[in-house]
C-alpha cells in the first residue's frame, strides 16, 4: 500500500507519467491470506476481476476470500462450480445468490450490460443446459448482453434456422453440444462472427465423456470455430465477453 501511495503522490507531483503509474499498478503484488493469494490487480491487467473456483475449496476458504475481496471494495464476486450444499453453507456466512443449474454464486450484484454487441449462447439439447448456463451467466456477470438459443441441435435443423437472425447479429456465438458436437460447425458455416465451441460430456458410450464432441469440434472445417475444453462453460463465457468488448471505448 505504501508503494501505491508513493506512486500516486509522484503522479500528482508530476514526477511520474500517469501511463507509467498505471503500468506499475498492473504489476503490483497480490494479497497473501495464507491459503490463497488474491490478485486485486487482475481487472487492471485483464479487464475482468478475480473469480473464485469453488469446486475444491472448503466453505471456510471461500467465505474468507469473499470477505477479503469485499473489504477491498469489490462490488461483485463470482464463485463457479459450487455445489448446492456448499452454497447454502456459504450463504449462512455471507449473502450470496446461487443458481443450481450453472452452479454459479454471486456476492453482490453484477453491473448491467455495457457492451453494444451481444453474445448468443446456443445449446444443442436440454441436457447441455448446465454448461450453457455456466457460459451465459459468466458472460452476463462480466458485463455482456446474452441471447439464449436452447434445444437447437442438428437433430432438428429447423429449430436452429428459426433463430438465424439472432445468430447472424451476434458479435460472438457460443455453441454448446455433446454427442458428436456437430452444432458448432453448422453454426460456423452460417455466421461471420467468432464461434466458441464447448463440447459437453453428454452422450452415449462412444461419446467417451465428451471426447468425441471435442475431437469433432477440433476438426471443424469452419474456419471461425475455436474450441475450449470439455464442459468448460466458464472459459467460453469469459473469452466471449473479452471478444465482445474489442473495439469499444471503456466506460467510466
Amino acid at each position: 500500500m505504501d508503494k501505491i501511495l508513493d506512486l500516486l503522490n509522484a503522479v500528482k507531483a508530476g514526477n511520474v507519467a500517469p501511463e507509467t503509474a498505471l503500468l506499475e499498478l498492473k504489476k503490483q503484488p497480490f494479497e497473501d491470506i495464507g491459503y490463497a493469494k488474491i490478485d486485486h490487480h487482475r481487472e487492471l491487467r485483464h479487464g475482468i476481476p478475480e473469480v473464485i473456483f469453488g469446486e475444491s475449496k472448503t466453505v471456510e476458504q471461500i467465505v474468507g476470500i469473499i470477505e477479503h475481496m469485499r473489504d477491498s471494495g469489490y462490488s461483485c464476486v463470482m464463485v463457479t462450480r459450487l455445489q448446492p450444499e456448499k452454497a447454502a453453507a456459504i450463504n449462512a456466512a455471507v449473502p450470496i445468490t446461487y443458481d443450481p443449474t450453472s452452479r454459479i454464486a454471486l456476492f453482490g450484484h453484477a453491473e448491467p450490460p455495457k457492451s453494444e454487441g451481444f453474445i448468443a449462447v446456443a445449446a444443442a439439447g436440454t441436457s447441455d443446459l448446465r454448461v450453457a448456463e455456466e457460459a451465459a451467466q459468466t458472460a452476463e456477470t462480466l458485463g455482456a448482453r446474452v441471447e439464449r438459443l436452447y434445444d437447437v441441435g442438428v437433430a432438428g435443423m429447423h429449430r436452429l434456422l428459426a433463430r438465424l437472425d439472432t445468430l447472424m447479429a451476434a458479435r460472438v456465438v457460443i455453441a454448446v453440444a455433446g454427442m458428436e458436437g456437430a452444432l458448432a460447425t453448422v453454426i460456423g458455416g452460417l455466421v461471420s462472427s467468432p464461434v466458441i465451441a464447448v463440447p459437453t460430456s453428454v452422450g452415449y458410450g462412444a461419446n467417451f465423456g465428451g471426447l468425441s464432441a471435442l475431437l469433432s469440434m477440433l476438426n471443424s472445417c469452419a474456419g471461425n470455430v475455436s474450441v475450449v475444453n470439455i464442459d468448460n462453460g466458464f472459459g467460453a463465457g469469459y473469452l466471449a465477453s473479452l471478444i465482445n468488448k474489442i473495439g469499444e471505448k471503456p466506460t467510466n
